[in-house]
């Protein structure tokens, strides 16, 4: 049994390379970026106004000339006009070109506009009100860097400089493997020695949130039959994520299938809890990982955050980035194991608060519906106290 720690580096040591694909605009929400995004123009493309009132020429302030004849509207849109002389105005709304000729943009809020005449009332300076070409970002630039994770606000960008389709990261394809005979559809009524499947569903749901869809795939606590479909499952994807079938009891066949298959056992048994018997293995040859969670539905999803979500973000170039929280209680850790515990959260003065969701034991399905993630406790032997500062994985 190794250590949390040398588990989690082990992970990280076995990412992989997926490549590149092109998507469409619109199907990058969610993805990597693989390109770094250059300004195709000057940001903003050209001086525009960032108030609605009139434009003028800061050289009739300079004269004393404070009442202006209005010669036209400009609006957002329209061609760079010409102020004819610096006796005279226009009207101009917000994201409208600064015309030529013309310097300094009065809100409408300063100025008496009546009978063609607009009159300012309040002294304006030179230049107020432009936002100049350029000053955010210039030609050449670079807007985004490879590893981006595309988000709204991103695709904002990736559509101001023409990107139709966009290079990303190509996604894993992924098989969830759950076993046991004891498992049936989520449709079927249970007999009273049978549960419905939970853990495959909660895997697929959490995989889609990355833009993951994976296959799923149920086998019977059969030894040949395992090993015959892991082959066929191996073969066809590049990562396998399995639930249940990893702890020491007699059908527990994944290991020993895994192994006869020529997958390479990284580790089997971590001191941690929950998820002690997390099973996690290799075939270098065919790049190929694979994820071998116990089948309780805590391990499975705290490891499922803890563990794979950040090699998934690793194998695709971009970086976890976890917020540490404040645990408003104190908590006992365990000698010898490093604890994932079950937290609700909330911000208090600009800080992120923790407190514990008292479940009961790993299997238990609804504490963890109420969890917005984990702590992580490290082991030792003496009782940590309220106040004090966790690593903190969301789930969801």
């Amino acid at each position: 049994m190794i250590t949390f720690e040398n588990a989690f580096e082990h992970v990280l040591e076995h990412t992989l390379d997926f490549g590149d694909e092109t998507v469409t605009l619109l199907k990058s929400t969610g993805r990597i970026l693989s390109e770094d995004i250059k300004a195709d123009r000057d940001f903003p493309p050209f001086n525009r106004s960032t108030k609605d009132g009139i434009v003028i020429a800061f050289s009739a302030i300079e004269k004393g000339i404070t009442r202006f004849k209005v010669e036209g509207v400009l609006s957002a849109g329209m061609p760079q006009q010409k102020l004819s002389t610096d006796h005279n105005c226009l009207e101009i709304m917000t994201g409208a070109v600064l015309p030529e000729q013309a310097d300094t943009i009065v809100m409408y809020e300063e100025t008496a506009i009546k009978d063609g005449w607009a009159s300012i009332t309040k002294t304006p300076k030179k230049g107020q009100n432009i936002h100049r070409q350029g000053t955010d970002e210039q030609k050449g630039a670079i807007l985004l860097k490879k590893g981006t994770e595309i988000t709204a606000a991103v695709i904002g960008v990736l559509a101001s400089v023409g990107k139709k389709d966009v290079l990303v990261k190509t996604l894993p394809k992924i098989c969830v493997v759950s076993t046991g005979n004891e498992l049936v559809e989520i449709q079927e009524t249970p007999l009273p020695h049978q549960i419905r499947k939970s853990n495959s569903l909660s895997l697929a749901s959490a995989l889609k949130k990355v833009k993951i869809t994976p296959t799923l795939l149920h086998i019977a606590d059969d030894k040949s039959i395992i090993e015959k479909e892991l082959e066929k499952a191996i073969l066809k994807y590049d990562v396998l994520m399995l639930s249940g079938g990893v702890s020491k009891g007699k059908f527990d066949f994944i290991p020993d299938a895994l192994h006869n298959l020529g997958i390479e056992k990284v580790f089997h048994r971590v001191a941690q809890r929950p998820g002690k018997p997390f099973w996690f293995g290799v075939q270098k040859e065919k790049q190929k990982v694979i994820f071998s969670f116990p089948g309780n539905p805590v391990s499975t999803f705290a490891n499922y955050h803890v563990y794979f979500l950040p090699w998934l973000k690793k194998s695709l170039g971009t970086e976890t980035k976890n917020p540490s929280v404040i645990l408003d209680e104190p908590i006992q850790p365990h000698p010898s194991l490093t604890l994932f515990v079950q937290v609700t959260c909330h911000w208090h003065q600009g800080k992120l608060i923790a407190k514990t969701i008292k479940g009961n034991g790993s299997g238990d399905l609804v504490s963890l519906a109420l969890a917005d993630g984990f702590i992580r406790v490290p082991q030792g032997d003496n009782e940590i106290l309220q106040g004090m500062v966790f690593d903190y994985t969301e789930a969801g």
